[in-house]
């Protein structure tokens, strides 16, 4: 049974990379889009945009649904989809260039489903398993997705550079191989007992609970925070700090993935009262998205960016043990929820940004200013885009303080 379990685990484990894949592929191929078949910055984020809410919607089904379904069978079926996805992701720019942008959208809303299912259902499966310290469990999943995100950005940063922007297709093809790893390792194992809404004692007083919702608004306002600037860094470091794109993808991106690892493996390791963590998390998240905006000397601006990561690290899986703490019994309908608000604050900060760096790129007064203070139009756009964050992690603070008192109560 411990051995089975362990593979199991690895499944979970590769099945968290290819949600880092998922989530991380295209903001780094962003410029690349853009360059080679003219795509507009709203049209990138609304990449991300379907990516989330796809996953959002398989969120709200689970949330309502989850015991209709086969849990082993969908929880093994969730990397083929995300094969799949990939593939398709790949090969249908390949074979209409002209009208490249159709096919991307399908292969994204493809492996997002996949990853929806991965969200909802891998971290009620690492709960489910027998554990000495089942909240650094849930914080080592975590890590493994953000450990993933790093291997996502190194690879596709120096692919890009060897082999260069119209090979996209190459290395897309080359990360569907990590979720067909998962579907040999989830192949012959049994999955440890989930509980559904059928089974979880108390779940209409459990769904009327205000704790649950506060729960479900700060994992909403985490989501934001990190995917915001998971999501556009690059692209922000490049256009509206000036570093060229293989040295702020290196240093910037992969330097936020692994500050974004390096928070979720200490906690794992030596992390007690996840409350206060949080609260102390939101409050540095919202200096460095700040500062990250304002600053005018490059270096300053992306050490920012990368200390977001360590900052943000334990706002999404922190509100997951936060919950599970208070409601043990919740089963995967609790996951689901908490999932559908990560998810939900994970598309609605990277696409205001697009958005917002449109409009004000685009806006006559906002060129003058951009002139005077002796910025490109796009700079500044992109400076303005990247407060979202920080208005998502300053009502942070005041959420997660109210978590933390209510604890203590």
């Amino acid at each position: 049974m411990t051995s089975n379990y362990k593979k199991v685990k690895l499944a979970c484990y590769t099945s968290n990379v290819t949600m880092s894949i998922v989530g991380n592929l295209s903001p780094v191929l962003f410029l690349a889009f853009q360059n080679l078949y003219g795509i507009s910055y709203t049209a990138l984020g609304f990449l991300v945009l379907v990516n989330f809410v796809t996953q959002l919607i398989i969120d709200l089904i689970f949330s309502l649904f989850s015991h209709k379904f086969n849990i082993p069978m969908a929880v093994k079926a969730a990397p083929v989809l995300g094969a799949v996805g990939l593939i398709v992701y790949a090969v249908c720019p390949m074979l209409f260039p002209g009208n490249a942008y159709p096919g991307i959208l399908v292969g994204t809303v493809i492996f997002s489903a996949a990853s929806g299912f991965n969200e909802v259902l891998i971290s009620p499966v690492i709960a489910a398993i027998p554990s000495e310290n089942p909240e650094r469990e849930m914080s080592k999943l975590h890590s493994v997705y953000a450990w993933g995100v790093v291997f996502v950005v190194a690879v596709s940063t120096l692919f890009l550079l060897a082999f260069g922007n119209e090979h996209w297709q190459i290395l897309a093809l080359l990360f569907a191989l990590v979720p067909l790893t998962a579907c040999v390792l989830f192949f012959g194992s049994k999955l440890p007992t989930l509980e559904t809404p059928e089974k979880a004692s108390g779940a209409i007083g459990f769904l009327k609970s205000k704790g649950l919702w506060v729960c479900v608004l700060g994992i909403f306002l985490g989501g934001a925070a990190e995917c915001t600037m998971a999501q556009w860094c690059s692209g922000y470091i490049e256009r509206a700090l000036g570093i060229e794109k293989v040295w702020g993808d290196l240093f910037g991106v992969a330097m936020f993935s692994i500050m974004l690892g390096l928070g979720r493996s200490l906690y794992a390791k030596y992390g007690k009262n996840i409350c206060k963590v949080l609260f102390f998390s939101a409050i540095g998240s919202a200096v460095c998205y700040l500062t990250a905006a304002v600053s005018g000397v490059a270096v300053v601006g992306l050490i920012a960016c990368a200390l977001t990561g360590f900052c943000t690290a334990m706002m999404w899986p922190g509100s997951l043990i936060a919950v599970s703490e208070r409601f043990p019994h919740g089963g995967v309908m609790m996951f689901a929820l908490m999932a559908a608000g990560g998810d939900l604050g994970a598309s609605v900060g990277p696409q205001l940004v697009g958005v917002i760096t449109d409009t004000i790129s685009e806006n006559a007064g906002a060129i003058k200013l951009a002139s005077r203070m002796g910025l490109t139009p796009e700079s500044l756009g992109m400076k303005c885009g990247i407060l979202v964050g920080m208005i998502f992690s300053l009502v942070a603070v005041f959420v997660f303080l109210s978590i933390m008192v209510n604890r203590k109560k």
